[in-house]
């Protein structure tokens, strides 16, 4: 389940490519997964610490990179106020970097006009451009707080030539029924599903295929054949219970000719 977790992770193209919004893209180095093999990772873990341990594997198996610090707390006396994701140092320009990792599901919503206000997480919790201001504001400038300067200078980090970098990915969703939707300038290679409100998907329209509901760690995975797929009545009892919640399940999606894929299902 790792090796499929960490494929999955690194076929997740970026939100954006080079540079957008004025937060350069990390380019991810080439990763072999003929010679790679993933370590273990704690199943306990939320998805998004699993995909800091995805992110350090990868940066540890590459040639290219160096890992010099991870999760690097900032204090302030007794006040907690962040952490530093990754400071990695590339070896042959021998450039240090302070990467910040997101990976996140997006739903996108074609009644908004702005394409990032579009992207909200599927429960409308988690939206984009908060995020992205959050990066800039917040995140980014922990790096330059006094109480790190000893600490960096120990792993001989130079605040004057530090590059500071996001490697943002993400599964993006586009409204079921909707032909294409623009979200210039973020990737639309992005896009890897759809989404559906639950009255929607409660109709004799969907009666025709199979459904499995993966984990939260299966989301990050392409669909796969060998998982028990159920009819569209069976799986509405687990849907149903989500919706009571407020929580939005994604579902794999099963036809009669083979085809796999994602599909959201919103309660809102």
């Amino acid at each position: 389940m790792n090796q499929q977790l960490c494929l999955g992770f690194y076929k997740t193209k970026p939100l954006w490519v080079n540079e957008q919004f004025g937060v350069t893209q990390f380019e991810f180095p080439d990763i072999n997964f003929n010679n790679f093999q993933a370590s273990p990772i704690p199943e306990r873990l939320r998805l998004g610490h699993k995909m800091e341990h995805v992110f350090e594997q990868f940066i540890e198996f590459s040639n290219e990179w160096e890992l010099l610090a991870k999760n690097l707390l900032v204090d302030k006396g007794n006040v907690r106020v962040g952490e530093l994701d990754f400071l990695v140092r590339h070896e042959f320009s021998k450039i240090s970097y302070h990467i910040e990792l997101a990976y996140k599901f997006y739903i996108i919503n074609p009644e908004i006009t702005e394409p990032i206000h579009r992207l909200m997480g599927p429960n409308r919790r988690d939206m984009f451009y908060t995020k992205l201001d959050k990066l800039k504001n917040k995140q980014f400038p922990l790096l330059f707080n006094e109480e790190l300067h000893e600490e960096l200078k120990s792993i001989q980090l130079n605040l004057d030539t530090v590059q500071q970098q996001a490697c943002f990915k993400a599964q993006l969703f586009s409204l079921y029924g909707t032909s294409s939707t623009s979200i210039r300038p973020l990737n639309k290679n992005c896009i890897e599903g759809r989404w559906i409100r639950f009255n929607d998907f409660n109709t004799t329209e969907f009666n025709k295929w199979e459904y499995y509901l993966p984990f939260k760690q299966e989301w990050v995975m392409a669909p796969s054949e060998n998982r028990g797929y159920v009819s569209h009545y069976n799986i509405l009892l687990d849907i149903n219970l989500r919706m009571l919640q407020e929580k939005a399940p994604m579902l794999w999606i099963k036809k009669p000719d083979g085809i796999l894929e994602k599909l959201f299902v919103v309660w809102w």
